[in-house]
């Protein structure tokens, strides 16, 4: 695993968790490894809830100082979704980054572009990119930009304006129907980008086709740039308004790995409608004086906060030990 320490990045080695694990090949265990993966099929590499949870709080600490960094960027939606992020990259989606163009993979998209700090920072974990890339966030001519741009590694659609990441990722759900392709989309939506109309464009074409390969995430936090969600432009109740178009809908509670495996299972068992999934989150989560917090929507912390923040994010490191 990567670790980010307080003020600087360690100098371990660009690999993912070391820790043993069940590896599952065709939908049984696959005992044949080689440098700890099958050596053919389709893999699923299973991690336990307090695996999840590391890794999490590492993502997290990856997005602090990588906004700290920049002096600039959003963490408060980076964070409340770093579960999601961390459960998608660590467990559902099949992906490769040592092969991140790979025909087969699973796609995500990042439709809210805007918590890029939080997508760079689970890539990094991944092996993606050295997490040294994250201090370089916003910089000029680095790898990493404000938004999700595709040249980066692990990235497969450039985003930001909010709406149309969705748009593209039921664009590719419907390419793998025509080409018979088996790889699953899933995209990531914000609860207040949602007030956007060309989302439910989308949903209405996605339902209408029947993409049952295509995974809808909102990240319920409740809270937007201007304020809670349901006093800005209420687009509540979300589940109801996703089933009038023809999706399956399940609701759980973003921090909880039991919740988040319990749901990406039921969308996978789904079939004849795209799925959406609301999670609902705490906006800020693991930093005490952010969560909750709209004022953190696209603030970065100074040095002073850097420094409680990481603080607070050690010590829930510390309790899962």
């Amino acid at each position: 695993m990567l670790l980010l320490k307080v003020g600087k990045t360690s100098d371990g080695p660009q690999t993912p968790v070391e820790t043993q694990r069940l590896f599952k090949w065709g939908g049984k265990s696959c005992n044949t490894i080689i440098n700890g993966r099958p050596i053919s099929g389709r893999m699923e590499e299973t991690m336990n809830n307090l695996e999840l949870q590391k890794t999490a709080n590492e993502v997290r600490k990856g997005i602090v100082t990588a906004v700290h960094s920049a002096k600039a960027g959003h963490p408060g939606g980076s964070l409340s979704a770093a579960d999601v992020f961390t459960y998608l990259y660590f467990e559902e989606m099949n992906v490769d980054p040592k092969n991140p163009d790979k025909e087969d993979r699973d796609r995500f998209v990042l439709s809210k572009g805007h918590t890029a700090p939080g997508l760079y920072a689970t890539l990094a974990q991944k092996g993606y990119f050295p997490a040294e890339e994250l201090l370089s966030l916003r910089k000029l001519g680095a790898l990493l930009q404000g938004h999700p741009c595709i040249h980066i590694p692990g990235v497969d659609m450039s985003s930001g304006s909010l709406g149309q990441g969705i748009s593209a990722a039921v664009g590719m759900a419907l390419g793998a129907k025509l080409d018979n392709k088996d790889f699953r989309v899933y995209t990531l939506l914000g609860d207040g980008e949602i007030q956007e109309g060309q989302v439910w464009e989308a949903a209405m074409f996605a339902g209408f086709r029947k993409l049952d390969n295509l995974v809808v995430i909102v990240d319920n936090n409740g809270l937007q740039i201007d304020g809670p969600i349901d006093k800005v432009c209420s687009p509540y109740p979300i589940d109801e308004k996703f089933k009038a178009f023809n999706f399956h809908v399940i609701n759980c509670n973003a921090h909880d790995f039991d919740e988040l495996r319990a749901a990406f299972k039921e969308a996978r068992e789904t079939k004849g409608m795209p799925t959406c999934i609301v999670v609902h989150s705490t906006k800020g989560k693991g930093v005490s004086f952010m969560e909750n917090q709209c004022g953190w929507h696209g603030k970065a912390p100074n040095d002073e906060e850097y420094a409680v923040a990481m603080a607070d994010l050690e010590k829930i490191g510390a309790s899962l030990n």
